[in-house]
């Protein structure tokens, strides 16, 4: 991705750096609102997920990474690996610019079979499928300087080499023509690209990787239309036996809450054409920075998606000095249906618990209304409830907070970040989010992820979800829950450890328990 023109005008907003603690030496990860639960490179810009594969006990992220600084510019693929999705060391650039363009967003495959005829000597090629971007072409009004290529790797992703015949799939004329996001579709025998091609997506099929044909599109009267249609994904998923199909597109703008967000449909596909089971509009999280959201291939069964967590209309703007911006926590998606409808949920993947410490469960006493202080900087928190009354939850360190809360008059969660902090360097960052509780029946539960400058919302099971960040003069370190009497007969606060330890002029170095295959 994207947003070349806009964002190269906009310049750098920096403020005073908080009275935030730092350890010993200043080491890496420790910047003031540097999350310890999220990914996020060393230094410099990111933004879209790319190329999430797994292979050979290995979760790699790709991303969009601009090496040159903190605000967007030219896109290369960064790299990072992991056994657990949970801790990550950081690699090289994958991927660079060249006399074909910029690196965008696309993703990543294991050929097993060798379709592509990449693989030697036995070894199994993993492929990338990206978006060359042109920006001399697009500089010169041209409407076809998005194409399609392909780089391979046969060492497991430590190095790539592009293939001499990129593109693979040229652009017919069309200025948004990206994101290409690639399936093995086993009943067809055939490789299945979901493109996003401006207003819609476009399916193709290829039974090498480099030669396409096209299939179908959808989208031209479905869905959110607020702004050009991305990074697109499309994957299969059971319920009672019965498989579904999900398809995900990203739209900006145009989100629930404003700027960019990510979108759903469920239906069927053949092999050629989706079809959607209803009309409506549905979105795979409410908040305001969740964004460009994909899944890893290759994981089975299991469905992981993960997030950019941001929003272009103020991704450039944040107050950071030396690294901008972050990736959500990985989530398991499945489905459910609910009042008649067929819904996505979306939950932290179950190895995040591996992050956390002794739980501490609180009292009645403790939460009628008052502040409990001293809570750490990152923490899961727990709400059971069995009935449907407004509450509120709020974080804070005494003069800026956030307010998480359910407004039963209106049947909606909300996050308000107004008072948060930092808002000041764009006038939609301090605005209240709402997202609609989705189920007639209250499922009981709530879970907040805290992590120093983001909270993560799962309510009713991951059947409503919310990502927002924000930026504080100083952490939070209060916590306070208003509600009916005895509305909450559970609630559990478990600190996290942070992700990053072990750290010295190499980066990250896991410890054996997380490195070993799983």
């Amino acid at each position: 991705m994207k947003k070349l023109t806009a964002f190269l005008l906009f310049a750098a907003v920096f403020h005073s750096l908080p009275a935030w603690p730092q350890t010993a030496g200043k080491e890496k990860y420790n910047e003031p609102y540097r999350l310890q639960e999220h990914f996020s490179p060393t230094a410099h810009w990111i933004n879209d997920p790319n190329g999430m594969v797994y292979f050979n006990h290995t979760y790699h992220l790709f991303y969009q990474y601009f090496p040159g600084g903190i605000n967007w510019g030219p896109m290369h693929w960064g790299h990072a690996v992991s056994r657990d999705m949970v801790h990550w060391k950081e690699l090289p650039v994958a991927l660079y610019p060249d006399s074909l363009g910029y690196i965008f967003s696309g993703s990543a495959v294991v050929d097993s079979g060798n379709t592509s005829g990449f693989g030697r000597n036995g070894k199994i090629p993993l492929v990338a499928i990206f978006t060359h971007h042109d920006p001399k072409g697009e500089k010169a009004g041209r409407n076809d300087f998005q194409n399609q290529s392909l780089a391979y790797s046969l060492n497991e992703g430590k190095s790539w080499t592009k293939y001499a015949g990129n593109p693979v799939l040229k652009n017919p004329g069309i200025r948004d023509f990206r994101d290409p996001k690639v399936m093995w579709f086993a009943p067809a025998h055939k490789w299945v690209m979901t493109l996003a091609t401006k207003d819609r997506v476009s399916f193709y099929s290829s039974p090498d990787l480099k030669n396409w044909k096209k299939e179908s599109e959808f989208g031209k009267d479905a869905g959110a239309h607020g702004g050009v249609w991305e990074c697109p994904d499309l994957f299969a998923l059971k319920l009672n036996g019965k498989t579904y199909w999900v398809l995900i597109v990203n739209v900006n703008p145009g989100g629930p809450n404003g700027g960019s967000a990510t979108q759903y449909f469920v239906g069927g596909f053949d092999g050629i054409k989706f079809r959607q089971l209803d009309n409506k509009i549905r979105w795979v999280d409410y908040g305001p920075d969740e964004y460009a959201g994909v899944t890893w291939s290759n994981t089975g069964s299991r469905k992981i998606f993960l997030g950019w967590m941001s929003n272009w209309t103020y991704a450039n703007q944040l107050p950071t000095t030396k690294w901008r911006n972050a990736m959500t926590i990985p989530r398991e998606l499945s489905l459910e249906k609910v009042d008649g409808g067929i819904m996505l949920r979306s939950l932290p993947v179950k190895e995040f618990a591996r992050l956390g410490q002794k739980r501490e469960p609180l009292s009645g006493a403790e939460l009628d209304g008052k502040v409990k202080k001293g809570v750490p900087a990152q923490y899961l928190l727990k709400l059971r409830t069995q009935s449907a009354h407004s509450y509120s939850v709020t974080v804070s360190n005494g003069s800026e907070r956030l307010v998480f809360g359910y407004d039963r008059s209106a049947n909606r969660y909300y996050i308000d970040r107004s008072m948060s902090g930092k808002t000041g360097f764009n006038p939609e960052f301090g605005k209240i989010a709402y997202a609609p509780r989705l189920s007639k029946t209250l499922a009981g539960d709530v879970e907040l992820v805290v992590d120093n400058s983001s909270i993560e919302v799962f309510a009713d099971h991951g059947l409503t979800v919310m990502t927002a960040t924000f930026f504080p003069r100083k952490p939070y370190s209060r916590l306070q829950i208003n509600g009916q009497k005895g509305q909450f007969p559970e609630v559990i606060i478990i600190p996290l450890k942070s992700i990053w330890y072990q750290i010295d002029q190499n980066g990250l170095r896991l410890k054996p328990e997380h490195i070993r295959n799983k």
